[in-house]
């Protein structure tokens, strides 16, 4: 009897619409809101790179800094982001690091120093490792698990692939204007959603959580040694073309990176209230949909790097006509928005990370095609299109997988984690693209008489590089889960 109500109960789930009163729609509109800047960030800059470099004089190796260091201060404290907002507050965790980011956008645009110009880049990652996650479990502990999460996370997670998209064209507006609006145009944003997030953001019940933080310290040891870890391996992979991949400084830096995050995986099974439960990973389609994550923004943001220089110094394009090429792939994304948590409900997100992920490496592997005069129609735009179907359909589903079954006390560190995933992957697999990039003979993009082909095949091994990660993540996708069959082998028994 038991059973049948159950089974009732779930299927009227499934029929009966979803609808939201309007303070959950504002709540998600802010959210929504920031996660898109924080994606918008990305790749404005990303777009704005050749005038940036221009103006203050940096090569291809610095020029990686400026989207790394945004990467790297996002995902290397994304776990303990997640962690915090679960122990000292969702909302006063999100509030605080959006007005860091809007003070730290402001700064960006005014400073003239290329060190100074990498800091705000990287302060500025920080504060969205804690806005992220903080919204996502806000999501998660505001709507129910089912079809209305579905739709939540879904709406949610297409803002972000949206303005990640969509930011190639605001940053050739902008950068037509000047680079240092690709930093500006965040600040008033980020001010009005303060204010409304002051408003509609609820505020979190205290007791259980007040005293959990107490008692854990928040593993301050293994966000640093995290942090530490990864932006060593960064730095020794972009930094082993010019010291030779043999020397004593790049064998030393890969020693002493691991090194760091050995340490990183001692403290983490030894702390009380660790950033990664391992045992997490275990869960569901946790490992696999995180490992997918890497694979679709590391090679998507490798993919758009060496874009971004291939059109501007190799085609000559201007950055607003670069903006406008790459149009489709985030109208595509957008566009999806309102569909994502249908098709999710009606085919299932494994389903449609493996279409999204096979999309995403049919785009690049055509776009191996080019040549230094390119028929726009022909050669760049079906990879285009390819690319914004498989983001759309990819990004969402894999952030679904990855907390779907978590329970609410852990919702903070499955978002952290599958963010973390996303963003420090990206920085490594750019890491590795620059780092073919730059000893793949002479630096891009300096000089008139600067051979086109010539920059073109330095280009090259990236573009490869990004079409064999891509397809590495899809066969972890289409791997067969044994974790999956172990946990409803028991469920006919119970």
């Amino acid at each position: 009897m038991t059973s049948t109500s159950t089974l009732e109960r779930s299927a009227g789930e499934r029929l009966a619409p979803v609808r939201w009163t309007r303070a959950q729609w504002m709540l998600l509109l802010v959210l929504c809101t920031v996660l898109a800047l924080d994606a918008l960030d990305v790749s404005m800059v990303g777009v704005a790179l050749p005038s940036i470099g221009t103006e203050l004089n940096l090569g291809t190796e610095s020029l990686q800094w400026i989207v790394s260091a945004y990467v790297l201060g996002y995902g290397s404290l994304l776990l303990l982001g997640g962690r915090m907002a679960d122990l000292l507050g969702r909302r006063r965790i999100f509030l605080i690091a959006l007005s860091v980011f809007a003070a730290a956008s402001l700064l960006g645009g005014l400073v003239d120093d290329p060190a100074l110009l990498i800091a705000t880049r990287f302060i500025k990652g920080l504060a969205a490792a804690f806005t992220a996650p903080a919204g996502f479990s806000i999501i998660t502990t505001n709507f129910a698990e089912g079809r209305e999460r579905n739709r939540a996370v879904s709406i949610f997670t297409t803002f972000g692939a949206s303005g990640f998209s969509l930011g190639l064209v605001v940053g050739g507006l902008m950068t037509a204007l000047s680079w240092r609006w690709t930093f500006l145009v965040s600040v008033p944003v980020a001010v009005a959603v303060v204010i409304l997030g002051l408003k509609y953001i609820p505020r979190d019940s205290v007791g259980k959580t007040t005293g959990e933080a107490e008692d854990s310290g928040h593993d301050v040891w293994g966000a640093v040694t995290l942090a530490a870890g990864m932006l060593g391996l960064v730095y020794t992979l972009v930094s082993a073309p010019a010291n030779g991949w043999g020397s004593v400084a790049t064998i030393a830096g890969f020693v002493a990176s691991a090194a760091v995050l050995a340490a990183f995986a001692v403290i983490e099974n030894r702390v009380k209230h660790p950033l990664i439960r391992f045992g997490i990973l275990k869960e569901g389609w946790v490992a696999r949909a995180n490992l997918s994550a890497v694979g679709l923004f590391g090679s998507y943001l490798s993919f758009q790097f060496i874009l971004t220089l291939y059109l501007q110094s190799v085609l000559g394009w201007s950055p607003l006509g670069m903006a406008l090429a790459l149009l489709p792939t985030g109208l595509l994304v957008a566009s999806s928005a309102p569909f994502a948590d249908r098709l999710i409900d009606r085919f299932g997100a494994p389903r449609l990370i493996l279409t999204g992920l096979a999309s995403l490496t049919l785009g690049y592997v055509l776009f191996l095609r080019v040549g230094t005069s390119p028929n726009y129609v022909t050669d760049i735009l079906p990879s285009v299109l390819l690319l914004g179907v498989g983001f759309a359909l990819a990004f969402p589903s894999i952030n679904v997988q990855a907390t779907a079954g978590i329970r609410n006390a852990e919702q903070g560190l499955a978002a952290g984690l599958i963010q973390t995933s996303t963003q420090v992957g990206a920085a490594l697999v750019l890491a590795v693209t620059t780092a073919l990039v730059s000893g793949h003979g002479t630096a891009p993009g300096h000089g008139a008489a600067a051979d086109a082909a010539a920059m073109l095949e330095q280009y090259r091994p990236g573009l490869i590089l990004s079409a064999a990660v891509a397809v590495t993540a899809l066969l972890i996708a289409a791997a067969p889960s044994r974790q999956r069959k172990r946990r409803t082998a028991p469920q006919p028994a119970a």
